[in-house]
């Protein structure tokens, strides 16, 4: 099977890959203790599940995470990142509460493991030269292989 065929959609054919970055609030080095990094690895690999996308790769380090994730075409990364620091800062919460609280104190409802901040960058199937490459030829391979003349464009009697 070609890339192609692999990601076919019913309305389209085409993929979407990021690399996602965030850090922890006040840039605490939680994931220094390996049983909440553990815990974190998880949980955003369950949040993906849930919300049908994959992460091809994943690093929790000390103070931060990156994520390479692959998402349908349709999917907007500000709302993946949304999804991945909500789903995973809650059930860290449920987790280990106990760890978490010298960390962060507020109540309920108020505390969050991440930071307000992210970074998203696109990553490519091809190159940025590839691209623009094939859009500044494309015109030009096109028009060499048809020989044929449009026919000219009316309105009314008057000819385009």
């Amino acid at each position: 099977m070609t890339d192609y065929q692999n990601h076919k959609y019913a309305h389209g054919v085409g993929w979407s890959m990021w690399h996602l970055q965030w850090v922890t609030k006040y840039r605490r080095k939680l994931f220094a203790d390996p049983e909440l990094q553990k815990l974190c690895v998880v949980f955003l690999h369950e949040a993906a599940k849930r919300h049908g996308f994959a992460i091809e790769e994943l690093e929790v380090d000390a103070d931060h995470v990156h994520v390479v994730a692959s998402l349908r075409p349709s999917m907007n990364p500000a709302r993946v990142v949304q999804l991945l620091k909500g789903s995973s800062s809650r059930l860290l919460f449920l987790a280990a509460e106990n760890k978490l609280q010298e960390f962060y104190w507020n109540d309920k409802g108020h505390r969050s493991v991440w930071g307000a901040g992210k970074f998203m960058g696109s990553v490519g199937h091809i190159t940025l030269e590839a691209a623009k490459e094939y859009v500044k030829t494309h015109h030009a391979k096109a028009a060499a292989s048809h020989t044929v003349e449009s026919p000219p464009f009316m309105v009314g009697e008057v000819q385009i």
